[in-house]
C-alpha cells in the first residue's frame, strides 16, 4: 500500500538506534527525507550511511540532546534551513536504569533525570518545532510513549509518570492544530524486542505475560508509526494506539 508520503520531509528525534532507527528505516523505504536527532554524532554517522546506503532519499544529521533547549532551537533552525518538514516522531530516551517500583524511586536525581529527558525534552520539541509543521498546512505527530501510561507496570514509575505528562500535552496539541491539517498520536509499546529487551533477566516470562505469546518487533511499531504518519490516518488525531499483544486490559 503506497502510504502517500514520499517526498515529505520527517524529523525523527532519538533515530539513530532502537526503535527510532527502525522507524527510520520505514519512513525512508517510503521515499521520506529524513532529519535524525540523537547525541551520540558516531552513532548518527553511522546511522546516516546505512539510511543512505539502503534508500534513495536525502538523511539529514543534528547532534543534539533533548533535554537542551540551545540544542532544540538550533534543531528547528536547521528545519527551516532545509525547507521544512511535514512529520515529526518524537522517541524520547530510556527511563533511568535499573527500572524501579514507585516506593523503591527514593533518588531524587533519577526523579529529575525522568522529567528531563521524558516530559521536559518532549514539550521542548513540541514547541519549537510543531508550529513548523504548522505553517507547511499538512503534517503528522507521532510519539512513541509506553503501554504503562494507560495500565501501570511493575518497575515503570518514573516512566508512566512523566510518559503519562506527554500524553496530555499531545491530547491538547491535537486539539490546538487540528483544523490546521496536523495530527497528532502516539504509539504505546511494551514488550518490543529492542536491543536492551535481552538484558532484562525474566525475558520469557515477561513474554508469556503477552497473550500473543511473542516479543513485538521493531519493524511492527514502526509500520505503525509510518501509517499513522501517511496520508491514510488523516482523521485520527488525538489517538493513543497500543503496541503489545493485547497486554494492556483497558478498555480505553
Amino acid at each position: 500500500m503506497d502510504l502517500g508520503i514520499s517526498g515529505r520531509r520527517a524529523l525523527v528525534i532519538g533515530g539513530s538506534q532502537g526503535l527510532g532507527l527502525a522507524v527510520c528505516e520505514r519512513l525512508a523505504a517510503e521515499g521520506v527525507d529524513l532529519l535524525v536527532f540523537a547525541r551520540d554524532p558516531d552513532r548518527l554517522a553511522s546511522c546516516q550511511q546505512q539510511l543512505r546506503q539502503g534508500h534513495r532519499v536525502v538523511v539529514d544529521t543534528c547532534v543534539g540532546n533533548i533535554t537542551c533547549e540551545a540544542d532544540i532551537e538550533r534543531l528547528a533552525a536547521q528545519v527551516e534551513a532545509l525547507g521544512g518538514a511535514q512529520i515529526l516522531v518524537l522517541n524520547t530516551p530510556r527511563p533511568p536504569s535499573p527500572m524501579r517500583d514507585f516506593l523503591d524511586e527514593q533518588d531524587q536525581a533519577r526523579w529529575d533525570q525522568g522529567y528531563q529527558q521524558q516530559l521536559h525534552g518532549a514539550l521542548l520539541v513540541l514547541r519549537k518545532i510543531v508550529p513548523l509543521i504548522v505553517r507547511t498546512g499538512w503534517g503528522r505527530v507521532v510519539a512513541i510513549t509506553s503501554a504503562s501510561i494507560k495500565q501501570p507496570m511493575p518497575r515503570h514509575a518514573i516512566s508512566g509518570v512523566f510518559r503519562a505528562g506527554v500524553q496530555t500535552a499531545l491530547k491538547h496539541l491535537s486539539m490546538e492544530v487540528a483544523d490546521k491539517g496536523v495530527t497528532v498520536n502516539s504509539v504505546a509499546p511494551a514488550t518490543v524486542m529492542t536491543p536492551t529487551f535481552g538484558s532484562f533477566h525474566n525475558v520469557e516470562q515477561r513474554i508469556q505475560a503477552v497473550p500473543i505469546k511473542r516479543a513485538g518487533t521493531p519493524e511492527e511499531l514502526a509500520a505503525t508509526v509510518a501509517f499513522l504518519a501517511s496520508e491514510h490516518a488523516g482523521f485520527i488525531t488525538g489517538e493513543n494506539i497500543q503496541l503489545d499483544g493485547g497486554q494492556t486490559r483497558s478498555l480505553f
